[in-house]
């Protein structure tokens, strides 16, 4: 995928303000974030705190299906669905990111499968949600996360890199429901979790695709969560704050350098634009919180949106 993003400035130039980058999450890091890279700002402990297993089990024996699973977010959540007892069918576009997430579940002892599928095409979520529920025998739990981001001023996009946005974020979750509700609707209920982003409650400039296609995530799932409750089929909005995951990478042009650099520029970035905690999500975090709305221990729980994002809007 494409994101467009201008390059960083070096650490001559001006440190970029607060509000300029605050809108940021796992769509990716505002352009200019550089500034003070080269101050030598050395790693902490606690910039990504490990997250231990919980020894739970709640999803024993269910079936969970999780789009956008091939990294970050989706396959921290695949190998915590595993953990705790779920048979996981999970997709993505990049196979050999797939099949490595399914050896090393399985590896571990968990139930997991790896099918490819672009959430852009009807028939391969089709296929994808069809082929899943045949293998492991039902449906409980979707979790709907596949999401990408391009950013430009809005006179700037192309009409297929609108398009494509909104067609992988917002129409692949609505393509990704159409084909779990009905078998959610035979079992007699379900769970589906779909993920947005704090964008969706704040932004800033050149997000525009990025932002419309999230917001509008949080009315598709207040809508679907109505559609649904009698059917015993509850749906929420998970929306995280900035993720330490490839597509914030990408997005901020830090793909191609050295791991410990990345983590000193992250690490340096959130301490000054993430007001509350200060630091990078984990997706090892997020995807715990995604467990938590699937999970049955909160069954009054449906059409909400909730925020796990460090705090950053809270702060104006």
């Amino acid at each position: 995928m494409s994101n467009d993003i201008d390059s960083p400035p070096t650490a001559d130039h001006r440190k970029p303000s607060r509000r300029a980058l605050l809108g940021w999450t796992a769509g990716g890091l505002a352009a200019g974030a550089a500034a003070g890279l080269a101050g030598g700002i050395a790693l902490g402990a606690d910039s990504n705190p490990p997250r231990p297993s919980s020894g739970r089990r709640r999803f024993e024996h269910k079936v969970v299906l999780i789009t956008g699973a091939t990294s970050g977010i989706g396959a921290a959540a695949a190998r915590q669905f595993a953990a705790e007892g779920a048979r996981v069918a999970f997709c993505g576009r990049r196979e050999n990111l797939g099949r490595a997430v399914e050896s090393e579940i399985r590896a571990a002892g968990g139930e997991a499968t790896y099918m490819r599928a672009d959430v852009q095409i009807e028939s391969d979520v089709r296929d994808f949600v069809d082929a899943a529920v045949h293998r492991y025998n039902g449906l409980d739990v979707a979790f709907n996360n596949a999401g990408i981001t391009i950013q430009k001023k809005l006179h700037e996009y192309a009409t297929a890199d609108f398009d494509r946005v909104l067609a992988t974020n917002l129409r692949g979750s609505f393509l990704a429901m159409k084909y779990q509700v009905p078998h959610m609707i035979r079992a007699g209920g379900g769970t589906i979790v779909v993920t947005s982003s704090s964008n969706a409650l704040a932004t800033d400039a050149g997000r525009a695709a990025y932002t419309a296609s999230k917001r509008a995530l949080v009315g598709l799932v207040q809508s679907a969560a109505l559609d649904y409750a009698a059917d015993n089929i509850r749906v929420n909005t998970l929306i995280p704050g900035t993720t330490d995951t490839e597509l914030v990478w990408r997005a901020a042009g830090l793909e191609s350098i050295p791991a410990e650099a990345r983590q000193v520029f992250l690490k340096q970035w959130a301490g000054s634009n993430v007001p509350g905690l200060g630091r990078l999500a984990t997706p090892e975090e997020i995807a715990a919180f995604a467990l938590t709305l699937a999970s049955p221990e909160h069954p009054y729980l449906t059409g909400a949106q909730l925020v796990i994002d460090g705090g950053k809007t809270a702060h104006a």
